[in-house]
C-alpha cells in the first residue's frame, strides 16, 4: 500500500511539473461554490488535493493501528478505501491540471 501512495504522489507531482509552464495564475478549485470568482484559487492551492489525501490516509492508518489492529475485516475495508482515495484524488488532480492547461 505504501508503494501505491508513493506512486499517486509521484504522478501528481510529475503532472504538475510537466504542465507548470502552462498553468494560469488562477485555477478553478472550489467547485462547491457558486460559479465565477468564488471557484477561483491561486495556482499553488492545487496542492491542497494531495495534502488532504495524505492526511486522510495517515488518519486511516492511525485509527487502524490504535483501535482495529487485530480485525482482518476492518483491515480489508481500509485497504479498499485507501486505494479508492488514492485513485480518486490523483485523477481529480490530473483532471484539474489538464483542464486548465490544455
Amino acid at each position: 500500500m505504501n508503494l501505491f501512495i508513493l506512486l499517486g504522489n509521484i504522478v501528481m507531482i510529475g503532472v504538475f511539473f510537466l504542465q507548470r509552464s502552462l498553468l494560469p495564475p488562477q485555477i478553478p478549485l472550489f467547485y462547491s461554490k457558486q460559479s465565477g470568482e468564488d471557484q477561483i484559487g491561486e495556482w499553488w492551492m492545487i496542492f491542497v488535493i494531495p495534502i488532504i489525501m495524505n492526511i486522510f490516509l495517515l488518519l486511516n492508518y492511525f485509527i487502524y493501528k490504535k483501535i482495529f489492529s487485530n480485525n482482518k475485516f476492518v483491515s480489508k475495508v481500509l485497504m479498499v478505501t485507501n486505494s479508492f482515495m488514492i485513485i480518486s484524488f490523483t485523477l481529480i488532480f490530473i483532471k484539474i491540471v489538464l483542464l486548465v492547461t490544455l
